[in-house]
């Protein structure tokens, strides 16, 4: 299977720069994935469209405001993504034009110094503890494809309303959508809801750049599946209720917890988990997700979840009705 057959065409057009206004007001496209049924509705209504005893699965990661703006020693501005935290004052990074044992000056004095890993990453050693220096001055990590500027209110249009365990530098989008009045309509209708965590890093969005997606490598991402998700989720299934997981995050976070008896485990660590057209799910039945982008492994993963015409079908109607794609985009159901 090569990387063009998961080519389309997005319109510049319809790429969402910002998001919609209100949260639960984005469009919402609903598919079959046994038959390819579509229709069209407001992510408002998902309660319409969700049983009692469904099980609804949120990845609560929190986006951390990694990026930062210093200057060299010359005084030329460099712009810095923190990737991993490795330890209070150092982080893995993705820098622009690095230089080994490189000095940097941010504002509020917090020094840092460049220098090339072991493993060849980049990484950023901080003086100090840049935890309040990343709240006071870190900018969220938008998207490239977002070409405009982070602003102050990306703090909380590009966060979920339960985001609590820190650690992502980008947002899981699908979870975007949700309110907390939502959240209560679901619960007051029966549905169960649980959270795992994904730290979405560059796993999540890095391009593919070989023909043969085989070829392809995930860097690796923190997980972590608590106990009582698992039990969750291991319950829902041994009764026949649907697992729905929101966001290819959490699909990929329960799958990479399946062990040798089909059974989602409870555990944390890392997780490089590569879904394509083929692979077999055992624990999610049905799937929240936004419209990703061309020759991305999102959109594998959303192909391998139904069948592929179906998802393109799908993409070819929301492309017709003027939806709004990527992460401040509109949502799709599949179900």
């Amino acid at each position: 299977m090569k990387a063009s057959d998961f080519d389309y065409y997005l319109p510049e057009e319809q790429i969402a720069y910002h998001p919609v206004s209100e949260r639960q007001n984005s469009k919402l496209l609903l598919l079959n994935r046994i038959d390819g049924k579509i229709s069209h509705n407001k992510f408002y209504e998902l309660p319409d469209f969700l049983n009692p005893g469904d099980l609804l699965v949120l990845n609560n990661t929190k986006v951390i405001p990694a990026r930062l703006f210093g200057k060299r020693a010359s005084g030329k501005e460099i712009e810095i993504l923190l990737v991993e935290k490795l330890n209070d004052t150092k982080w893995t990074c993705l820098v622009k034009n690095p230089k080994d044992n490189l000095d940097v000056l941010f504002d509020a004095e917090l020094r840092g110094k460049l220098h090339l890993s072991e493993e060849n990453d980049w990484v950023i050693q901080f003086e100090e503890n840049a935890k309040n220096y990343l709240a006071l001055y870190g900018k969220m990590p938008l998207p490239p494809y977002i070409k405009r500027e982070p602003c102050d209110a990306d703090k909380i249009s590009y966060q979920t309303v339960y985001a609590d365990n820190e650690g992502a530098i980008a947002a899981p989008t699908a979870g975007l959508h949700f309110t907390h009045e939502l959240l209560d309509d679901l619960k007051s209708k029966g549905v169960e809801i649980e959270y795992v965590t994904l730290h979405v890093g560059i796993g999540t969005f890095k391009p593919v750049k070989v023909e043969n997606i085989k070829d392809h490598k995930m860097h690796e991402e923190y997980i972590s599946v608590p106990e009582n998700a698992a039990s969750a989720v291991n319950k829902a299934k041994a009764e026949g209720r649907r697992v729905i997981a929101v966001g290819t995050t959490v699909v990929r976070t329960l799958e990479s917890s399946v062990n040798e008896s089909g059974k989602v485990v409870s555990r944390s660590g890392q997780t490089d988990l590569f879904i394509l057209p083929g692979f077999k799910f055992k624990a999610v039945d049905a799937l929240i997700t936004n419209f990703h982008l061309p020759r991305s492994t999102l959109l594998m993963l959303v192909s391998a979840f139904s069948r592929r015409e179906y998802i393109f079908k799908a993409y070819d109607e929301a492309r017709e009705k003027n939806y709004r794609f990527l992460s401040y985009g509109d949502a799709m159901f599949i179900n």
